[in-house]
């Protein structure tokens, strides 16, 4: 992907979250980027192109990110942590509108962004669970698909929780207090440990 078409989506990723994709004309795009229509046409052929590639953008993008966090040099509970943080910052932004778009007016882009994080999330769990039982953080009788396939159903479907607002998935301690709880269900007492500890040298007020 050049620079100038990867400037641009990151551009519309942006409005999209921000107002919703419906309500974002081609014109609007045009005028948010300081391009001519004519110019943006020589990227996209239609809006439909667009929605798909800003779509593709933020899936690769967010793989990156997540590849970087498990690149570091971390034990499975400071790694989870990690993402925890790196989530409350992605949430601070994130606006329901966006996927309600998607979902009422681009179905089939919405399955796949649906199905693409529901699979790397699985397999993000999976593997951080028997990186944890190497470790001796986790408790080795866990059953790590059931684990994965819970904490799965878990933030997928917390959008159609009817007791939780808009404002409760934004909140960063709510964010938060769903990891902890996670990492304590599924540690041992040498994890625990660990996590009282690791606590202790981050300084949440800069997420919270």
């Amino acid at each position: 992907m050049n620079s100038e078409l990867e400037n641009i989506l990151e551009k519309v990723a942006a409005l999209y979250m921000k107002y919703g994709v419906k309500s974002i004309t081609m014109d609007d795009v045009a005028r948010e980027l300081g391009i001519s229509k004519k110019t943006l046409y020589q990227y996209v052929e239609n809006k439909n192109e667009l929605v798909e590639k800003v779509v593709d953008y933020v899936l690769n993008k967010k793989d990156c990110e997540f590849k970087m966090i498990s690149e570091k040099e971390m034990n499975a509970i400071e790694k989870l942590l990690e993402v925890n943080m790196h989530i409350i910052k992605t949430m601070k932004e994130y606006n329901p509108a966006t996927e309600y778009d998607l979902k009422k007016y681009y179905p089939e882009l919405f399955a796949k962004l649906h199905s693409v994080r529901k699979e790397r999330m699985y397999q993000s769990i999976m593997a951080n669970i028997k990186k944890g039982k190497e470790e001796g953080l986790y408790r080795e009788e866990l059953n790590e698909e059931v684990i994965a396939r819970m904490q799965v159903s878990r933030f997928m479907n917390i959008n159609e929780d009817d007791l939780l607002t808009k404002n409760d998935l934004q909140r960063s301690e709510f964010i938060h207090e769903l990891f902890i709880y996670h990492i304590r269900g599924i540690a041992n007492e040498k994890g625990i440990e660990v996590l009282e500890n690791t606590l202790k040298t981050i300084n949440f007020n800069n997420y919270l």
